[in-house]
């Protein structure tokens, strides 16, 4: 779905990377609905055409549920702001910097990232096994799940290395002690793919707080459910399911358009 668009109020501001902004607002407002925010922390980015290699990331200080387009900030690859009405006044976490660049630099596929603290996914990402193939929304995620070892908070430029590495081709990672990491071509199967994977987590904390011994579906059908989740090419489901969430943002008192 392509979103309405306002007339960007920011000077020497393309269509197109307005049209990111718009599409990445509405991704913060969307996990704020959704209850995966953590006050002013974690992240969403969006890549932006060019061989710059310039993405946008969140204001630091800002609610996720208050974010507008114009809010969001452009930065390079070395966490400098660019291009930028007021830049000097603009601040952006220093640990959002580290993951974000580093999966933007490697994954140009990945246009959109985001990374959440929520209680299930921290929980999930604290047990030993990971990700249980439980639940037929886990099971989306048979097989395309990476796991990343928990170095302390991401101030190391060093550990975008590892960051990439781990996530190899995959889409989500867990980040052991930490919490959950999204990126897609897309805003709409970005959301798509975080919000099922926290509730995958969801599920199997609950599950597990059952203290009962738990069903685990035979092999076959585990990677049957995996292709079934998953098909190649464009899902139209996934864009109904985000412009149905649109909606629930369209009459936000301040337009996350602007």
């Amino acid at each position: 779905m392509n979103i309405p668009l306002n007339r960007s109020p920011l000077p020497g501001i393309s269509d197109d990377e307005w049209r990111i902004r718009c599409e990445l607002a509405a991704l913060y407002r969307l996990v704020a609905h959704f209850r995966m925010t953590d006050l002013i922390y974690t992240h969403i980015s969006a890549r932006l055409p060019g061989p710059e290699q310039h993405f946008l990331i969140n204001q630091y200080g800002l609610l996720f549920h208050e974010m507008r387009a114009s809010d969001l900030v452009k930065i390079d690859v070395e966490g400098n702001v660019v291009d930028q009405p007021n830049r000097e006044s603009r601040v952006v976490n220093p640990a959002g910097f580290t993951i974000h660049s580093a999966i933007h630099m490697a994954r140009e596929d990945l246009k959109f990232v985001v990374h959440t603290h929520t209680a299930a996914g921290m929980a999930v990402s604290a047990q030993k096994e990971g990700l249980l193939p439980i639940t037929q929304i886990a099971l989306k995620f048979y097989n395309r799940v990476a796991y990343h070892d928990y170095e302390g908070i991401a101030l190391n430029l060093g550990e975008r290395e590892r960051l990439v590495r781990d996530m190899g081709p995959h889409n989500a990672m867990i980040l052991r002690n930490h919490g959950l990491l999204v990126g897609g071509p897309t805003a709409s199967q970005t959301f798509n793919w975080v919000y099922f994977l926290e509730r995958a987590c969801q599920a199997q904390v609950a599950a597990l707080a059952g203290g009962m011994s738990l069903v685990f579906p035979p092999e076959e059908v585990r990677r049957l459910t995996e292709k079934q989740a998953n098909p190649e090419g464009f899902s139209h489901h996934q864009e109904l399911a985000w412009e149905a969430c649109l909606r629930l943002i369209e009459n936000d008192p301040k337009d996350y358009r602007s």
